[in-house]
C-alpha cells in the first residue's frame, strides 16, 4: 500500500461514495472528480451510477460505478478492498446511501423500521468496519457520514429515518476523538433540505405509509411541495460545494445550508416552539393525505 502519510484534499485523492447515483452522492461525486479526486461511486442503481460515471470521465474525470448494497459488508469490505489495490490508497469513505419511510408510525410494520436501520445504521457501520482499519493502516483519511437535520432535532413524520440519523450522529462524534489519535478524520453531514428523491416520496427503495395509488400519490406529493419550499431546498450541487470546503477543514458537524443552526438552537432554547411547528407540519400533512383520500375512489387510511 501507498504509504503517502497524508490525506489529500482533494486533489490525486481516491474517494468511495455510496449511494453515488443520485442526489447529494452524486453532486459530491461529480464535485469531487471535479476538483481532482478519483471517484468510486457505489450504488444499488447500477445503470444510474454508470450515467453519472461516464458524465465525469466525459470531462476528463476519474470515476467508476461499482454495484453494492450497503447493507451486505462483504460486499462493501469487497468495495473498499478493490478500490484501495487500485489506486494503492483511500482518502475518503463517504457513507451516503440512504432511504425514507416516511408516514405516520402507526401504518408502520417492523419490516419497516429494519430496513431502516439496514441502509441508514448498518450501511454506516458496514462503511465505517471496512475503511476505518485501512485508514489506520495508512495513518490517514477520511471518514464522512452522512445524516442529516433530522438527526438533530424532532422530525416527525419521518420517526425511523430521524432515529437512524440520530444515530449516525452519535456514531461519528464518539469515533473522532478515537480516530484522531491515529490521524483519521471523522465527520458527519447534516443536511437541511437538500432538492433530492428523498423529499418526494423517499427515492427509488424508499417508502409512502399507508401506500397510495399512483395517481393519488402524485397528488399528495403535489400538495405538500408548498411546505418543502418554504424550507427553501438548495440545490444538491451547491450543497456538494459547501460540503466540501467545510470536510477539508475537517469541521466535526456539517450543517448544510448553514440558516439549520438557527433551528437547531431554537430546538435547543425554545423546545416548546419547535414542537408547536412541528405539530402544525403534521397537522398539514394528515390534511393533505385526508383531501387525497377524499378524492379517491378507493379508501385510503389515514
Amino acid at each position: 500500500m501507498n504509504r503517502d502519510i497524508a490525506i489529500r484534499i482533494f486533489e490525486g485523492a481516491v474517494a468511495i461514495i455510496t449511494g453515488g447515483a443520485s442526489g447529494i452522492g452524486r453532486a459530491l461525486s461529480e464535485e469531487l472528480a471535479r476538483r481532482g479526486a478519483a471517484v468510486v461511486l457505489a450504488d444499488l442503481q447500477i445503470a444510474l451510477a454508470e450515467e453519472v460515471a461516464a458524465r465525469i470521465r466525459s470531462k476528463d474525470g476519474q470515476a467508476s460505478a461499482v454495484e453494492v448494497d450497503v447493507t451486505q459488508f462483504e460486499a462493501v469490505n469487497r468495495l473498499v478492498e478493490s478500490t484501495v489495490k487500485k489506486h494503492e490508497r483511500l482518502d475518503f469513505m463517504f457513507n451516503n446511501a440512504g432511504i425514507g419511510i416516511l408516514g405516520e408510525v402507526r401504518h408502520y410494520q417492523v419490516a419497516d423500521w429494519h430496513r431502516v436501520y439496514d441502509v441508514h445504521v448498518n450501511g454506516v457501520t458496514n462503511g465505517v468496519q471496512a475503511a476505518y482499519p485501512v485508514m489506520l493502516r495508512q495513518g490517514f483519511g477520511h471518514l464522512v457520514n452522512t445524516a442529516s437535520m433530522a438527526g438533530l432535532v424532532a422530525s416527525p413524520w419521518m420517526v425511523s429515518y430521524s432515529t437512524a440519523k440520530h444515530a449516525i450522529v452519535g456514531l461519528s462524534l464518539a469515533l473522532r476523538p478515537e480516530a484522531a489519535a491515529a490521524g483519521v478524520r471523522v465527520s458527519v453531514l447534516c443536511p437541511g433540505v437538500v432538492r433530492t428523491p428523498i423529499i418526494e416520496g423517499g427515492g427509488k427503495f424508499g417508502k409512502l405509509l399507508p401506500p397510495l395509488p399512483p395517481d393519488r400519490e402524485r397528488a399528495f406529493w403535489d400538495r405538500i411541495r408548498p411546505m418543502w419550499e418554504r424550507m427553501h431546498p438548495m440545490d444538491p450541487d451547491l450543497f456538494a460545494r459547501k460540503a466540501l470546503r467545510a470536510i477539508a477543514r475537517n469541521k466535526a458537524v456539517i450543517i448544510v445550508p448553514e440558516w439549520w443552526r438557527i433551528y437547531l438552537w431554537s430546538s435547543r432554547l425554545f423546545p416548546w416552539l419547535v414542537e408547536r411547528l412541528a405539530r402544525k407540519s403534521v397537522a398539514d400533512i394528515q390534511k393533505a393525505l385526508a383531501d387525497v383520500a377524499g378524492e379517491s375512489k378507493e379508501p385510503i387510511p389515514v
